[in-house]
């Protein structure tokens, strides 16, 4: 899954993808490079962002999806919190909603009841503006895991199909850095009903914090890193921002996991 931001704001490359015509080409290299899904968002959930208003939202978005819809080997995910949002991508040709609030909104679980849209669940502790003042988990994994199966419940009340679902721990959501390595070395253990995993390092913070650097670039070896350790303990999806190499670490580590012909 390629991160497409078409924001002026977000952490790693706020205001490079804001023009329709550069964040089609990005996300048309991206797809090019192996992305199979491009997450396509308007709205920044950093730590500390504020919420943008809808109409603003669908101003940046709905172009980008309408560009991409006609490529049939890319799946377009809408990455947003809003109903209307997520509604108004999936009548463009989305198919994929991506809701870090874990379709908490009743009219959200309807859109993707009545649109039988694909969803992604994330967890998060709070909201962008409080997740990170100070996270607190009895068992982080226990916890995360109990919210999934909570939510999976909810969902199957409201008429989806568990099919169409997947799950994201939210690494950096909510959490410290002892929370999100305990979550990463246990990721199997949060999965619920055998369905697909989505989990996203990519540039994320607590990257700097292990590794005692502080630019934004030099996180994208530790997401590489991270790609290669997670496809072998159970990651579905990998959610990154620089897609190539995270491929070729993808590919390496299921060459040895499941072999390979080279004829």
């Amino acid at each position: 899954m390629g991160v497409l931001n078409v924001t002026p704001d977000s952490f790693s490359d706020g205001g490079r993808w804001v023009d329709v015509n550069a964040a089609v080409a990005h996300a048309l290299e991206m797809a090019a490079h192996g992305a199979e899904i491009i997450d396509v968002g308007g709205e920044s959930t950093r730590p500390g962002a504020h919420p943008i208003a809808e109409e603003e939202e669908l101003r940046r978005v709905l172009p980008v999806i309408e560009r991409l819809a006609g490529e049939k080997s890319i799946a377009i995910s809408i990455d947003t919190m809003k109903s209307g949002v997520a509604r108004a991508a999936m009548e463009r040709g989305a198919k994929i909603i991506n809701d870090v609030t874990g379709l908490r909104d009743p009219a959200m679980r309807e859109v993707v009841r009545s649109t039988g849209a694909a969803a992604v669940i994330m967890h998060m502790q709070g909201d962008p503006q409080t997740m990170q003042a100070a996270p607190h988990y009895d068992d982080v994994t226990r916890e995360v895991g109990e919210f999934f199966r909570q939510r999976l419940e909810l969902c199957l009340a409201s008429g989806i199909d568990p099919t169409r679902l997947a799950f994201d721990p939210g690494i950096g959501f909510g959490k410290t850095v002892a929370h999100n390595l305990t979550l990463l070395g246990n990721l199997e253990s949060v999965r619920v009903g055998e369905r697909p995993l989505v989990v996203g390092v990519s540039r994320k913070s607590f990257l700097s914090k292990v590794t005692g650097t502080e630019r934004v670039q030099d996180r994208d070896w530790p997401t590489v890193a991270l790609t290669s350790f997670l496809r072998e303990r159970g990651a579905n999806i990998l959610r990154v921002h620089d897609v190539q190499p995270n491929v070729q670490a993808l590919r390496m580590t299921e060459a040895i996991l499941h072999g390979v012909d080279t004829a």
